[in-house]
């Protein structure tokens, strides 16, 4: 994990990969709770003898925005961001989906810095977000997450 304790630590990894999250299994538990959460009771998702039986992965699969939603988690594996009075996820950006998480599919976070800019105090940080599946040649989605930094 990398420590950043202001704008120009954080500054000198701009172009630069930061690293990867740990290995974070996505269980049929886990699915039916973000479909709990969300409303989003798609069969592809919850239903397992169905999806088995007639779905094009022969499996359930995670919801797309249950895979976005574990950024945060696995954002603070990769980067321990002080001295901040507030963060705030801002937006994402360009962001592909390349391939469905089946469920019990392992996933990771890859995060390079794409850009960081002050901007009279706020520190606007854009991070090229991969999250890999384990054994998948594809990774489950590319996109550009962003996030504002008030440093103390």
């Amino acid at each position: 994990m990398i420590t950043i304790n202001n704008f120009e630590e954080y500054k000198s990894y701009e172009g630069k990969q930061l690293g990867f999250s740990d290995w974070h299994k996505i269980d049929q538990e886990q699915i039916n709770r973000f479909a709990e959460a969300t409303l989003d009771h798609q069969w592809i998702h919850v239903d397992q003898e169905k999806a088995e039986s007639v779905g094009p992965f022969k499996s359930t699969i995670a919801h797309g925005y249950l895979t976005l939603s574990l950024i945060p988690y696995l954002w603070k594996q990769i980067a321990d961001v002080r001295n901040v009075k507030m963060e705030i996820n801002y937006g994402i950006e360009n962001l592909k989906f390349g391939q469905a998480v089946l469920v019990n599919s392992e996933v990771q976070l890859h995060a390079k810095v794409k850009s960081i800019l002050n901007l009279r105090g706020v520190v606007k940080a854009v991070i090229e977000a991969t999250l890999v599946i384990r054994d998948n040649a594809k990774p489950a989605y590319v996109g550009d997450v962003i996030f504002l930094y008030h440093f103390k």
